[in-house]
């Protein structure tokens, strides 16, 4: 019998018993043996459980959480074989939105069960694993101001709320260089990488992004101002390639520097600060479990 071993974020679980119990039907329903149950912790998100599995030799990591819990678990399986499923408990959950995830329990579990395997790429950023974005600047102030409390309250409206208050801060000086051309300068607010595209209500950041096409995208958000603002939102949510308020580019390999140290995220969460981001594809470095007719990111 197949064995698979659940990662799982407690502090996104309001009842962990009928977590459990839906998992276990789950289980037997599809002929699956008991798995392996490993919760994640503050100083190990999920990396650690998932390579402890993997050497454990189970047959499917399941990660159950939001969009860090999912990213530590592909850390921690990738390049391995064996396939991650994902279980959305987040606030985001956007690889499982891009990728066309259930967000209900039961038919998560339909998906990570009996669904199929489909390679998809990641990316790294100054050596760290990511599956969805990569950014600096304004996303990542955005995520470190937005508390636990208003994202439970509001869900994916309390980063929209809290990135309002951040409209007005200084633009970054930003030098871009995409696989080796030349270096592009800007004052930006934000700079993006993405491995697939599409934000929380259906605003497509990266439109061109496919989680299975062996590169990564990024923007870099060129605003000042009111008007340059209503600039960026125009590109935006018009799917303009390059415009007054973005500048886009595709890439194997990016490099990023800064006048000065900005904060920057991978996949939701604020790793630190940085004059410098390096960016690499890792074409097909994860085999994630998808519904049998889906694995197509928005058109």
């Amino acid at each position: 019998m197949s064995r698979a071993a659940i990662v799982v974020n407690p502090t996104k679980l309001d009842d962990c018993e009928a977590f459990r119990k839906s998992v276990g039907r789950a289980m037997d329903d599809h002929g699956w043996s008991e798995p392996v149950w490993r919760e994640t912790t503050p100083e190990d998100p999920g990396r650690g459980q998932a390579e402890a599995a993997v050497s454990a030799g189970v047959d499917l990591v399941i990660a159950c959480g939001g969009d860090g819990t999912v990213t530590a678990c592909a850390e921690g399986v990738a390049g391995t074989g064996v396939p991650l499923a994902v279980i959305p408990l987040g606030t985001g959950n956007l690889l499982a939105r891009n990728v066309g995830l259930p967000m209900g329990l039961e038919e998560a579990l339909e998906v990570a069960l009996g669904g199929v395997q489909r390679p998809i790429d990641a990316g790294r950023v100054n050596g760290s694993l990511f599956v969805v974005m990569a950014g600096l600047g304004l996303d990542a102030r955005m995520l470190d101001d937005t508390s636990e409390p208003l994202k439970k309250r509001l869900g994916w409206l309390a980063y929209a709320l809290t990135a309002v208050r951040h409209l007005g801060d200084r633009p970054m000086k930003v030098t871009v260089r995409a696989d080796g051309g030349r270096r592009r300068r800007f004052r930006a607010s934000a700079v993006v990488v993405g491995n697939v595209g599409w934000l929380q209500g259906g605003v497509p950041l990266l439109p061109d992004a496919r989680p299975d096409d062996g590169v990564l995208d990024a923007v870099v958000l060129i605003a000042g101002g009111l008007a340059g603002w209503l600039a960026v939102a125009a590109d935006i949510l018009l799917r303009r390639p390059a415009h007054g308020g973005t500048h886009r580019v595709r890439f194997s390999e990016l490099q990023v520097t800064l006048d000065a140290e900005q904060p920057w995220e991978l996949d939701g969460e604020v790793a630190g600060s940085t004059r410098q981001l390096t960016v690499v594809a890792q074409p097909g470095a994860l085999l994630l479990r998808v519904p049998p007719d889906e694995g197509r990111t928005h058109d």
